[in-house]
């Protein structure tokens, strides 16, 4: 069997473990937690980086930073994971789904304005397959209407959108470190804040509701319970593995890049006899190779495509259930205008096997992926 995912290690991630373990200190906020904060901080130009025990730990950071309250609209997409609603309705905020654009299957962000209300506080927008957002439309939108933006980059690290790295828009983002992404420590997080003003709280919230990293710093003489907070660090062994990853977080994109060249070149013949469609990136979009997806002519076809893949023992799978159409979402979100690009999409889209040492196996898939595009389209 290929499986879909298989986590990659670069080979210090072990060491580095152990180092962490000689350093006497595997709770979290250790060297290499602040390693890898520096790194992102870095990387991405953030005011400020934290990293947590999970994406929708960093997402539920966001949601308490905003001091939502019950009520409260934030502006989403449907099509994305549930942790991109979840961490708002536990504050008892409304999440508002509007459609997405065929080509990137990202928020449109022409709908946006329109799902606008009074009690609208925040955009939050998610990079789909590590392809940016039109972030300089959603910025000027949530300017104009006073609004807080959120980036769900889950997805896109080290991607950029006309040349500023994902992440570095909002007022807040989060990263997922989770062992299907690019990067990966198993399960992780990061919360990354580009407002200067929310930094202290979200040091706060953090840290169990304390001004522990005050007091650590030596900004205070003793710590204390001083606002509402919970346990988001990660620990020190998933920093340390974390780190590795990190530190070879360039080549591993390139090796990601070049698979999903092999996958973008096998698809182009299917895609001109009509069998499916490719992935589109904008010219002013650099992504990094977070998956492969392709989108089969309709849900049958994509029923059957994968049923066959199955058989021939190759891992490919369907992605969201959009969040609108689930129990979920009808009970704690509402739909603004169509969602006809969501639904459609969302019934054709096939994610295909993508990792690092794939490139061993390419030749399996490609033949597997075209036996099951003539069955589906027999």
């Amino acid at each position: 069997m290929i499986p879909f995912n298989k986590p990659y290690m670069t080979g210090c991630e072990l060491d580095y473990i152990q180092q962490a373990h000689a350093n006497g200190h595997l709770s979290g906020d250790g060297p290499f937690t602040h390693r890898c904060q520096t790194w992102l901080e870095q990387t991405i130009g953030c005011q400020k980086a934290l990293l947590t025990h999970s994406c929708t730990a960093a997402l539920e950071m966001a949601a308490m930073l905003l001091d939502l309250q019950p009520g409260d609209e934030v502006i989403m997409p449907s099509y994305t994971f549930v942790s991109t609603a979840n961490a708002f309705v536990l504050r008892g905020a409304v999440p508002v789904f509007v459609d997405i654009r065929e080509d990137t299957l990202n928020i449109d962000e022409a709908r946006i304005e329109a799902a606008i209300t009074p009690r609208t506080r925040a955009i939050c927008v998610v990079h789909y397959a590590g392809v940016g957002c039109e972030m300089g439309a959603i910025m000027a939108i949530a300017n104009r209407h006073g609004l807080y933006v959120i980036e769900d980059d889950a997805q896109g690290i080290l991607s950029t959108y006309r040349g500023r790295p994902l992440g570095s828009f909002g007022h807040l983002a989060a990263l997922s470190f989770h062992e299907t992404k690019n990067l990966i420590s198993g399960e992780g997080g990061a919360l990354l804040i580009n407002d200067p003003r929310l930094v202290e709280r979200a040091e706060v919230l953090r840290e169990k509701g304390t001004n522990r990293s005050k007091f650590f710093r030596g900004q205070v003489d003793k710590y204390t319970w001083v606002d509402i907070g919970s346990s988001y660090l990660p620990g020190e062994i998933v920093a340390a593995f974390l780190a590795a990853q990190l530190e070879q977080g360039v080549a591993i994109t390139k090796r990601r890049l070049d698979l999903w060249a092999s996958y973008h070149q096998w698809a182009e013949t299917h895609e001109s006899a009509g069998q499916l469609r490719r992935p589109i990136v904008p010219a002013h979009c650099v992504q990094n190779a977070h998956m492969y997806y392709m989108l089969l002519p309709d849900l049958a076809a994509r029923t059957a495509f994968l049923s066959e893949l199955r058989r021939l023992e190759v891992g490919a799978v369907f992605h969201y259930v959009p969040l609108h159409s689930a129990p979920g979402g009808v009970r704690y979100g509402r739909v603004h205008g169509s969602m006809d690009h969501t639904d459609n999409l969302s019934e054709r889209l096939v994610r295909m096997p993508f990792w690092v040492g794939l490139e061993d196996h390419l030749g399996t898939v490609f033949d597997a992926a075209t036996r099951a595009l003539e069955t589906c389209h027999a």
